[in-house]
């Protein structure tokens, strides 16, 4: 492994594109740590040290911009806007259908649709930016903490912290269109795997110095590589549904008469659901936290929904990720399409009729591999936090296993594309 990345940066080309999306990683980075205007920095960082475990509400908008959320900085949103604007497209194609339209008419229409998807996030950056600056100048943002992180609450004071946080957000998403235009990978991911990678080790070492630091240290190190090789395992797993293509005469020539196969992923749904899950699952907190502290309902919310380690929030979260796992499937994959795409080019699957068969033959694939990969993703998405309930550790790792399918799943497909540009330059590459 060490010898191919020499191989890689010895070549002039690909070692521009490495040095290239590193850099832009570094500025990443750096942003996240340059206070907006306005934000009294050093009582940010008090309020931090001061409630270091007791906000676990943005946690998730927290981790996807590597901490920057809590820092108040230029990338405070990180990248969640354009996720959740990239998500809200994919599943806008169910209930419109110009949208749908637009995916079926090629690179013109996904063109189309990445425009829409900028314009969304613009939006959202402005309305999250604007709640995150709200929650600040109220107090909920630290709970608990003695000094005010935004001594001036003027209006000006206020537009000009929305205006920088969305131009932020803005920043980040032009960052992630130049590394997948002039680096190696998606963009994207690589910005979300910089950010989730980032907060690794302070949350690892919080753990190592807490009581009975080391013994927990240990075994979390240990959940979190069998957690690696399980994610690792599945998500290069595939089930081939084979597909053969009937001879067939266009003028004077033979086309078709080959065979292939039509790979499904077990975790079709990637880590979306999971996303989903936590954030529905945060709503209630987060209505709780504009409520009368006193109420009972409150209480019940704060002890039953918004705890990571209440039986119910367990349940509810699992069940939520299950559901959407189905529901994530069936809007990516549709098996009448592809039956119809299979039957119009002369492709079958052998033993299984074309057309209405082929259509329900994959709905039942689908299902049963589906049924396997909400299982799985539910498990590695609890099995952290169940550990760590367990060890009695109120530092978590970050978004659970969640963080870790989307680290090692960012991480095997930057090294499948630098690996194919060796392999282009007749080196081993990567993998043997």
């Amino acid at each position: 492994m060490l010898s191919a990345f020499a191989r890689a940066f010895r070549t002039p080309d690909l070692r521009r594109k490495l040095l290239f999306t590193i850099a832009i990683m570094a500025i990443f980075r750096v942003g996240s740590f340059i206070p907006t205007p306005g934000v009294d920095y050093p009582n940010v960082q008090q309020c931090i040290a001061e409630t270091a475990d007791g906000n676990d509400l943005l946690g998730l908008v927290n981790l996807f911009s590597g901490g920057a959320l809590l820092q108040l900085s230029i990338f405070a949103l990180g990248i969640m806007p354009y996720i959740t604007a990239s998500i809200i497209v994919q599943l806008l194609r169910v209930v419109i259908p110009r949208f749908e339209a637009l995916h079926k008419e090629g690179q013109s229409g996904q063109a189309k649709l990445t425009q829409y998807t900028r314009y969304l996030t613009i939006a959202l950056a402005i309305l999250q930016s604007t709640t995150v600056i709200t929650t600040a100048r109220n107090g909920l943002l630290f709970q608990g903490c003695s000094v005010d992180v935004i001594p001036d609450g003027s209006f000006v004071t206020m537009a000009l912290m929305v205006i920088t946080m969305t131009a932020g957000t803005g920043l980040i998403m032009w960052l992630g269109e130049l590394i997948t235009e002039r680096g190696v990978g998606n963009g994207m991911s690589l910005l979300i795997f910089t950010s989730i990678a980032a907060s690794f080790p302070t949350a690892l070492w919080s753990i190592a110095g807490g009581a009975n630091g080391a013994t927990n240290f240990i075994i979390m190190i240990a959940v979190i590589v069998v957690v690696i090789g399980l994610v690792v395992f599945v998500e290069q797993s595939q089930r081939r549904v084979p597909v053969q293509y009937a001879k067939r005469m266009v003028g004077r020539r033979m086309y078709g008469g080959s065979s292939t196969y039509i790979p499904i992923k077990i975790n079709m749904a990637g880590v979306i659901p999971v996303i989903f899950a936590a954030s529905l699952l945060a709503v209630p907190g987060l209505i709780a936290q504009f409520g009368d502290q006193s109420a009972d309902w409150v209480i019940w919310v704060s002890t039953n929904l918004a705890d990571p380690a209440a039986p119910l929030h367990i349940v509810l979260y699992v069940l939520m990720i299950l559901f959407f796992c189905f529901f994530y499937t069936s809007i990516t994959f549709n098996p009448d399409e592809v039956a119809d795409n299979m039957k119009k080019y002369g492709g079958f699957i052998p033993g299984i009729r074309a057309g209405r068969p082929t259509a329900e033959y994959l709905d039942y694939v689908i299902t049963r591999i589906t049924s396997a990969g909400s299982i799985y993703l539910a498990l590695v998405a609890l099995l952290p936090t169940l550990v760590l309930i367990g060890l009695g550790v109120s530092t978590n790792i970050p978004f659970g296993g969640s963080s870790i399918i989307i680290v090692v799943g960012v991480g095997l497909e930057t090294v499948k594309q630098i690996n194919s540009q060796l392999q282009q330059r007749h080196y081993e590459g990567f993998l043997r």
